[in-house]
């Protein structure tokens, strides 16, 4: 009986009836654990027609999740070969994903099912991303299923569907069943409805097991209780093939059990069924619900379980189709040590290769904890991959140490190459934790090294990498000469890889030298990496590429390049580069006046604990720039963290910013004048050519109007021009970019007309300390009338806020989440959510960021 769901059922009709129509979207069913979400699932699926092509799928709860597995399950029933598919597509997942999309489409009006979410791995929630952002017009219903409790699992479902455009995904919540469903249950079943309510709140799940059990007169300690009541009452031989099922995550395949169990399978599982324990799905059979799964498999003694486990390996093993990190999930809960060493690296080399580089993580993981028994040659391969995987997405601490390990390992058993090999990584990765003197030393060891040996694919890698660090550190001549050796060496021994990492260098590096050619060089190298599938070298040329066209200021074709850059970085699980040029993105909005949006962006990098120092940069110069103009007190601590860049190595990209940051508090009057002026003359002396100084160059004429601009050629349009004296022009240019904040510095330097039109800028974008500051400007020129603008406590008033409703919405409007409000504020987060619901209503916005329009429109912010 399905109570309380009609609305939820209605909902789900209604969007399969438009996916019929050609209007596609994903409906992500979430509830908690027993929520009864599966219960909603099959009343869906008893209402499609035959007109319908039903698709279904789950996830498993493996150890490490099994790499497309739910892609795997929908193929199958689409009569779709996808091995073969993976091997005509190299394992690169884009044009794998559109295949499945189209084989998909042509069944005709689909319904695909994905239940279990909250275990896929980071492949499939790839998949599901992908499909979202094109579902729109096909005639697919994606239906997923997710928990909600606060495990990483579902985290990491809520990021993928947030990366949905808004349209395509609708997110429909499974609640709990009321007091009077609950009553009314057990009002036909004849038990204590008021009892058993208290006991579940609800839970559907809970309330079946709880109605089933035997006893009138008192309930079950606990759901496990009723389950393991429940099997109390199978004969001995149906006993024991439900502890043998409760050993398979999600379902046993019947032709394993009857390997496992023998000829007394049949009526065995009959017995298992009659009592409710567990469901025929004609090939397969499962418990009712994962929570009875697991009441039983934990009721296991150790030795038993061990004992299933390996049986249930050997028969699984029979069959060449299973998923290798199925069996690994086996050999692992059997403790079959050697089963492990030979199964966990290939399932890493899997997952690896169809882009689940967390799932080849945890593999190397568990092939690293079974090793000892390994020669050297072995496990210093499994560190090198663990390393590799681990700096891929964005664990560089862990990659640092198994790098380590396998540097050790390669030094004691006398293999150059591959040593040299382990230093040229740590140079890599030292460099990604912020330690720039490493990241040299190791450098220039894998070279020394790798010189006495010969010519070698490492050697022209480590090469590449002494002219990435060079090119990081603005000297130009030796990016050019050491990737031109890399160039060379990579072209003569054809590895394509390595040539499209050089050319990445010497593009970067050229672009100040002659930028057509470093354009070139970085379309080049960006080629190859795509071509070739060489995602971490794409990723970095995606972010080199926007860069570059970031310090032209050609902000459209740098826009367009960071769009496709993070989005292959999403598909691919590179979550390092990602994370970096998101960190551009929000200085992009930055520019172009989208302030909540950079705040929004910004923080989703930097209050991610698991962001490596190097990439959290970019984000913090952005999150930086917007507290000091918006006069937020929180600004010193980003200002400390990005001071400790310099510390570890004084590099001119890590320098300018900083320098202008506090060029920009100094003018505020709230820095050391004298020392921003300082780092302004250091980066001058860094700057390897006069293109690099031009935004440095326009501080120091507000710091110091009387200083002497230098030499100006090679420097972006705006800034040649307002040093040049030409204000209109550069403020023009700055408004034909969309850059606000930009155009109003330049009219700074006008007359009063202009004056009082940067102020209204300012004003507009909620720079307060500017529009301050410009006030006190246009009153030392002269001019009256000035526009105060309202007091903040008179607009708050004026709205009906409370100061800390205020302080609230101020943090709305930088992006902060509820629990980061929380924990600035120092509330509870329940006390956040009754201020942040307080304040939509007294603005009357629907959202946040209509609340924060409304309140910048009123001049609240």
């Amino acid at each position: 009986m399905l109570l309380e769901r009609q609305t939820q059922l209605r909902q789900l009709e209604a969007l399969l009836a438009e996916a019929m129509q050609g209007r596609g979207r994903v409906a992500a069913l979430s509830g908690e654990a027993g929520a009864g979400k599966t219960a909603l699932v099959e009343a869906l699926v008893d209402r499609v027609g035959q007109s319908v092509t039903l698709l279904r799928s789950a996830c498993e709860d493996l150890s490490i999740p099994d790499p497309l597995g739910p892609l795997y399950d929908l193929a199958r029933e689409a009569q779709w070969e996808l091995p073969r598919a993976i091997d005509d597509r190299q394992g690169q997942r884009l044009p794998l994903f559109s295949d499945a999309l189209d084989v998909f489409e042509a069944k005709g009006p689909s319904l695909l099912i994905i239940e279990d979410l909250h275990w896929a791995d980071d492949a499939t929630l790839d998949f599901v991303r992908f499909l979202g952002r094109r579902i729109a017009n096909s005639h697919i219903l994606l239906l997923v299923t997710a928990r909600t409790d606060r495990s990483e699992g579902q985290m990491r479902v809520r990021r993928a569907l947030g990366e949905i455009p808004a349209g395509n995904v609708v997110r429909i919540e499974v609640p709990l069943l009321s007091e009077a469903a609950v009553l009314s249950l057990a009002e036909i079943a004849g038990r204590d409805g008021g009892a058993i309510y208290r006991a579940t709140a609800g839970n559907a799940f809970f309330v079946t097991e709880l109605l089933a059990g035997e006893s009138d007169s008192a309930l079950p300690a606990s759901v496990r209780d009723a389950v393991l009541a429940r099997a109390e009452r199978l004969s001995p031989g149906a006993r024991s093939m439900l502890d043998a099922v409760s050993v398979f995550p999600r379902r046993a395949d019947g032709w394993a059990l009857q390997g496992l169990c023998g000829i007394a399978a049949a009526g065995q599982l009959a017995e298992c069924i009659s009592q409710g324990l567990l469901e025929d799905f004609g090939d397969g059979y499962a418990f009712r619900h994962e929570i009875a799964r697991r009441a039983i498999e934990t009721a296991l003694t150790p030795s038993r379980r061990r004992e299933f486990n390996q049986r249930a390996l050997a028969a699984l093993r029979e069959n060449p189709d299973v998923a290798t990190a199925r069996l690994v999930h086996h050999a692992v809960e059997a403790q079959d040590l050697e089963a492990v060493r030979q199964l966990a690296p290939l399932a890493a080399r899997e997952a690896s290769r169809v882009g689940a580089h967390r799932d080849a993580a945890g593999h190397y993981e568990v092939a690293l904890r079974y090793c000892d028994g390994l020669p050297m040659e072995s496990q210093a391969a499994l560190h090198e991959g663990h390393a590799f995987e681990c700096h891929l997405i964005g664990r560089v601490d862990a990659a640092m140490e198994a790098q380590g390990e396998a540097r050790r390992l390669r030094q004691a058993l006398g293999d150059r190459l591959k040593e040299g090999d382990s230093l040229r990584c740590l140079s890599r990765f030292a460099y990604l934790l912020g330690d720039r003197a490493a990241a040299d030393r190791f450098g220039a060891q894998a070279v020394e090294l790798l010189e006495t040996a010969p010519d070698s694919p490492e050697l022209a890698m480590a090469y590449s990498n002494l002219s990435q660090l060079a090119m990081l550190a603005e000297r130009l001549d030796e990016t050019i000469s050491l990737g031109a050796k890399a160039v060379e060496l990579a072209e003569r021994l054809n590895r394509p890889d390595i040539l499209c990492h050089a050319l990445n260098n010497v593009g970067a590096a050229g672009q100040w030298l002659d930028f057509a050619k470093g354009r070139r060089d970085l379309a080049r190298s960006l080629g190859l990496a795509l071509a070739g599938n060489f995602q971490e070298h794409a990723a970095r040329a995606f972010t080199n590429c926007a860069c570059v066209e970031m310090n032209r200021l050609n902000l459209n074709e740098a826009e367009a390049l960071l769009d496709r850059g993070v989005a292959y970085c999403v598909e691919n699980d590179l979550a390092t580069w990602c994370d970096y040029m998101r960190g551009v993105q929000a200085q992009l909005l930055l520019r172009r006046g989208l302030w909540n949006d950079a705040a929004a962006v910004a923080h989703d990098v930097i209050d991610d604990e698991a962001t490596t120092a190097l990439v959290r940069y970019p984000s913090l110069v952005a999150l930086a720039k917007l507290r000091i103009r918006r006069g937020d007190p929180s600004a010193e601590p980003v200002l400390d963290e990005m001071r400790r860049f310099l510390d570890k190595g004084m590099e001119l990209q890590r320098l300018v910013p900083y320098a202008a940051v506090m060029a920009e508090l100094a003018w505020l009057g709230q820095g050391d004048r004298a020392e921003a002026l300082r780092l302004i003359g250091l980066a001058e002396d860094l700057s390897p050519t006069r293109a690099v100084f031009g935004e440095l160059a326009t501080w120091r004429q507000l710091l110091s109007p009387e200083s002497d601009p230098g030499d100006t050629r090679g420097m972006t349009e705006p800034h040649r021009l307002l040093l040049a004296g030409d204000w209109r022009g550069a403020a023009a240019f700055w408004a034909g970019m969309d850059a606000p904040f930009e155009r109003a510095l330049a009219l700074l330097q006008g007359d009063e007309a202009a004056l009082r039109e940067a102020l209204g800028i300012f004003e507009g974008l909620g720079a307060r300390p500017v529009a301050q500051r410009v006030r006190g400007m246009m009153r030392q020129s002269g001019v009256i009338h000035i526009a105060r603008g309202p007091r903040q406590a008179t607009r708050a008033n004026g709205a009906g806020l409370t100061q800390r409703q205020m302080e609230v919405l101020q943090l709305i409007e930088r992006g902060f989440s509820n629990k980061k409000i929380a924990a600035q504020l120092t509330i509870s987060p329940k006390t956040v959510d009754h201020h942040v619901s307080a304040v939509l209503e007294k603005l009357e916005a629907v959202s946040r960021g209509e609340a924060t329009a409304a309140a910048r429109a009123s001049g609240l912010l």
